[in-house]
């Protein structure tokens, strides 16, 4: 056997890996669950990730109360620090970066009811609880 086909082999094989992992969410998922254990630190960490697990199961079927570290408190802390005069809006760019911070990839670029490229509390509040709905999902898709 050539050493060049079992080298195609592997690389068949390592890219299905991906494939598999990328298409039912592996990797966030355990990402999901290695922070929900460093954030809450459980004296049961298994039964914990039995929980979360569970509680994912649950809200698959529901499609409410995903196991997520953000609330709305954290939400409105952060467009707290980003808007700290009070204006009532905040930039743009300051949206993309907030929810690119928080893990969320995929956004709208200009949310809905956005003038002048101002984004009001609302307008964030909804986009980054739809954004991590979908980051806390780790389920297929």
């Amino acid at each position: 056997m050539s050493t060049e086909g079992s080298e195609n082999s592997w690389q068949g094989r390592d890219a299905d890996a991906k494939e598999y992992l990328n298409d039912h969410k592996i990797v966030e998922l355990f990402n999901n669950l290695t922070s929900q254990l460093i954030f809450h630190r459980p004296d049961e960490p298994k039964k914990h990730m039995i929980e979360i697990l569970e509680k994912l199961q649950k809200s698959r079927a529901t499609k409410l109360d995903f196991p997520c570290l953000f609330d709305d408190t954290n939400i409105q802390s952060i467009y707290g620090m980003l808007d700290p005069t009070g204006r009532g809006f905040i930039t743009l760019q300051q949206y993309k970066e907030a929810l690119t911070t928080l893990g969320i990839k995929d956004f709208p670029e200009v949310p809905e009811g956005t003038e002048d490229e101002k984004i009001t509390f609302d307008i964030f509040l909804r986009e980054a609880r739809l954004g991590l709905t979908q980051v806390s999902s780790t389920f297929q898709s």
